[in-house]
This record gives C-alpha cells, structure tokens and sequence, in this order.
C-alpha cells in the first residue's frame, strides 16, 4: 500500500511541481553552474543507489555528511532550498524508481561506518530510505548515530498509513531542521 502511494505521489509531485522544478534548476544554474547534486547513498539492503537533489553547497565541497560540512560551504540560495525543503524535491525521481520512499530513514552514506553498523544491528536496511521520517521532524540527524538508528527502528515498527501522512505533513509545515550544517 505504502509503495502505490509512493508512486502516485511522486509521479503527481513532479508532473504538478515540474514549473518550479525547472525554475529552481535555472537558478541553481546561476548559482553554482551546476544545480543538480548526486551522490551515493546507502539504499534497502545497504546496496548503493544515486540520490538526486537540488546542490545547495559549493561544488568543491568535500563529500561528508551533512553535519561534518561547513556553513560557508552553503550558497545563498542554497540556504533558501534549505530552509523550504525545497532541495529535496528530485528525489521524487528516486521514488519512482523505487530506489526511496516518501518515509523512511534518510540515506546515509558509505563513509558513515557508525551509522551503517548501528542500522544494520537494529534492521533498519530492510525498507527503503525515505525523504522524511520520525528523526527528521524529531529534530534527530546523522551528528548522533545511535539515536538516529533507534528512532528509524522505532520508526519502522510503528509505521502505519497515519504517521505516513503525518510525516509528510510535519515536514511540509515545516517541522524539522532538516540536515543541519554546523
């Protein structure tokens, strides 16, 4: 049920969102000369997978987690996708594919071996990472791998079509700090 209403969503979020999909890339264009970031991520199963979002740092930026990064790293309208969210809405297209869902744990990345291990023990790479989850509008991000791990299993085991949307709708208010950038 989770995985139809995935697709529907994603499929009518970037049919109904491409005007502001492409606007944004033409100002990303302006702001860094290159506005659509990919990186490997670690997906179901721990096998790799490309996420796609807007770039909101400086392309020589180093390939850390989130919480590792510089503030100055952060363009001014990279700031401004930040704080909207807005820097999230490609992963629509790895929705689709099937690679994400709209809820789960946020994807890690390979060199967050902590993370990884803590996940792993907890079984949290049995369903697919999400855009938002229980953590993001917690507050909780990847600076405390444990405590994110807990929360993602927790997560996991109390997820049902209400707090699907209820995620959603706490991250679309605005609830959450998203990744933060120390």
């Amino acid at each position: 049920m989770i995985r139809a209403l995935d697709v529907v969503f994603s499929l009518l979020g970037l049919m109904l969102g491409f005007p502001v999909l492409l606007l944004l890339t033409i100002i990303g264009l302006f702001d860094t000369g290159s506005p659509i970031f990919r990186q490997v991520r670690v997906g179901r199963d721990q096998k790799p997978f490309t996420l796609v979002k807007f770039r909101t740092m400086k392309m020589d930026t180093a390939s850390v987690a989130t919480h590792l990064a510089s503030s100055a790293s952060i363009t001014p309208f990279g700031r401004f996708l930040r704080k909207t969210k807005l820097d999230e809405l490609p992963q629509l297209w790895n929705v689709m594919k099937g690679e994400m869902s709209l809820v789960g744990p946020r994807p890690g990345l390979f060199n967050q071996l902590e993370l990884t291990e803590e996940r792993a023990k907890r079984g949290v790479f049995v369903v697919r990472p999400g855009i938002t989850g229980l953590a993001q509008v917690s507050d909780i991000d990847m600076s405390t791998p444990a405590l994110l791990a807990e929360t993602d299993q927790r997560m996991i085991q109390t997820l049902s079509l209400a707090s699907y949307f209820k995620y959603i709708f706490m991250t679309v208010a605005g609830k959450g700090a998203g990744d933060r950038v120390r």
